[in-house]
């Protein structure tokens, strides 16, 4: 895991290749397993393949072409009748989709966070037939990589980055 986590990277482009329903049962299997506050798990999730639904998607986001070529994409939402603390439950939604994001990584796939669709969020939830009570949280654009993937962007250092060892 410590070498998964810095091999990671956010992937763009993906082949023209289906992806099974095991890898992607496997992946929220992952997301599921993130750690929640009260184990109140309040993580809801919708499976989008039809490329109709992708198409509608796309056009609600500046990155359409990722969505577009995606095989899969997973909507995130946060059930708000399964939440008792706002900031804990936006932080397990965090820790849920980097599961995912790890789970793609080492199941050979490839997959990116996609974060500026929020702006449509309710028409995301729309579309999707969320129930009322969820939130969107985010799109995970997956599927198998095309071409290799792009150098690390690098990271600070430690030493930039702790302000205190008392």
């Amino acid at each position: 895991m410590i070498d998964a986590i810095p091999g990671r990277r956010s992937i763009r482009r993906f082949a023209q290749k289906a992806v099974p329903d095991e890898l992607v049962d496997r992946i929220l299997d992952a997301g599921r397993w993130a750690p929640s506050g009260l184990n109140n798990q309040p993580w809801r999730f919708a499976v989008i393949r039809d490329k109709a639904v992708k198409e509608k998607l796309a056009s609600l986001t500046r990155y359409g072409s990722i969505i577009r070529s995606a095989d899969v994409i997973l909507a995130v939402f946060l059930d708000q009748d399964a939440g008792y603390d706002r900031t804990k439950d936006l932080q397990a939604i965090g820790a849920c989709i980097q599961n995912m994001l790890l789970a793609i990584h080492d199941s050979g796939l490839g997959g990116v966070w996609l974060g500026e669709i929020l702006k449509n969020g309710r028409e995301v939830g729309s579309l999707l037939k969320a129930p009322a009570s969820c939130e969107f949280m985010a799109a995970i654009a997956l599927g198998y990589p095309q071409g290799k993937a792009p150098e690390s962007p690098g990271r600070k250092s430690i030493v930039e980055l702790v302000f205190s060892r008392i």
